[in-house]
């Protein structure tokens, strides 16, 4: 049991990683940032979801989603029409023609709650139908286009067509969905206030712990034979295939696992900021949430957070320091990483930052010379490994 735990936390390395990150957002940052921007940082870890499920889906499946933004905005508008159902009821609502319906319901003329909005009024139900609805969408698509051998550049010109489909829906059907504001005027769960400071504070720990929930099932897959192949089939796919495996039903599978990570950060996503709007759902956030992956290194799932946290941080700063030109620096921050840290930031920690740490906290012994160090620290090839024992004689 100890073996399995070690292998999925990635060794003595890994459980470095995973506290150091545990550290970060249960510890530094509450103590060091104030409610507000606690809550903003908040709002970037429920995108940081989406980015994990994509080096799942992108990283080691070669399934690069542009359409991920579909789920996120399906999971956030489940948890939605549950908040807002409650704050319908039929005393908060008597003004309205009809009470006890939402009021943008009542704006649009309708006189009764659509049958599709009625297994939100049950909070167990809406967490169940946080993960099934898109999940099964996921699961259609899915097999709708792998097992017609639908995939690369085509299968993500598919995924950005379906997210511009629901978003325009979305925006049409403004009786049932609330059209292009959304749904806003979210106050309790369950009668619990939730947008207190303290409901804040408690939201922020809950979203923390199932990221890091997230990041360890996504280590299990990783670790397990199915990561093995995962990998196998985004750089071989005919050779999996002429081996004997349904190639098929491994994309749909990671393409489902991710959409269902997707889906937890939108309910928390909701839960936060008070309201879920089209605006999450079309192609500029699902390519966002790519970035997020790309910046982050897309075979890390800890580097996903933290390419998350910096971008989402960088358009804030941005945006609020110099608003007129927060867009070409956040253009110029995105080309310099793919041109000089193609492999995020957690390639960059695996080519500097090991030899680095291994010469601060004394892993350089004398007569020990740092080509040894790295050639050890990135798995040398056997050139590097022949070059590293001509240096040691």
């Amino acid at each position: 049991m100890n073996s399995a735990f070690e292998k999925v936390i990635g060794g003595k390395q890994g459980a470095i990683g995973l506290l150091v990150l545990c550290a970060l957002l249960f510890v530094i940052f509450p103590l060091v940032l104030n409610g507000f921007r606690l809550n903003m940082v908040g709002k970037y870890l429920s995108y940081a979801f989406v980015a994990v499920g994509l080096v799942l889906c992108w990283g080691y499946g070669g399934i690069l989603s542009l359409g991920q933004g579909v789920f996120f905005g399906l999971g956030g508008y489940c948890m939605a029409m549950f908040l807002k159902l409650e704050a319908s009821d039929p005393i908060s609502t008597k003004i309205q023609s009809t009470p006890g319906i939402p009021d943008f319901m009542d704006w649009n003329q309708i006189t009764e709650l659509p049958a599709i909005w009625l297994p939100f009024k049950s909070l167990p139900l809406t967490f169940l139908l946080v993960l099934a609805v898109p999940m099964i969408l996921a699961f259609i698509v899915g097999i709708s286009m792998f097992k017609r051998r639908v995939g690369d550049v085509y299968f993500s010109i598919v995924t950005q067509a379906i997210a511009a489909i629901l978003s325009i829906l979305i925006i049409g059907r403004q009786g049932w969905t609330g059209g292009v504001n959304g749904i806003t005027d979210l106050k309790t769960m369950l009668g619990w206030d939730i947008r207190t400071d303290e409901a804040h504070l408690i939201l922020y720990f809950a979203c923390c712990t199932l990221l890091i929930a997230c990041i360890l099932f996504g280590r299990y897959i990783q670790t397990s034979k199915l990561g093995r192949l995962l990998v196998a089939m985004r750089d071989k796919e005919e050779r999996v295939r002429f081996s004997g495996y349904d190639v098929a039903n491994f994309k749909v599978f990671t393409f489902v696992v991710a959409a269902g990570i997707s889906a937890i950060g939108g309910a928390m996503f909701t839960l936060q900021v008070g309201f879920m709007s089209p605006s999450f759902v079309g192609i500029v956030p699902s390519i966002e949430m790519v970035i997020y992956a790309a910046v982050g290194g897309r075979m890390s799932l800890l580097g996903a957070v933290y390419g998350t946290l910096m971008v989402s941080y960088g358009k804030t700063y941005f945006s609020e320091t110099l608003p007129e030109l927060w867009l070409f620096l956040m253009g110029g921050l995105f080309i310099v990483v793919v041109m000089y840290f193609p492999n995020g930031i957690a390639g960059l920690y695996e080519s500097h930052g090991k030899q680095w740490l291994a010469k601060l906290f004394g892993g350089l012994k004398p007569g020990i010379k740092p080509e040894l160090v790295a050639a050890a620290t990135k798995k040398a090839t056997p050139e590097a490994k022949l070059s590293s024992m001509e240096v040691s004689k």
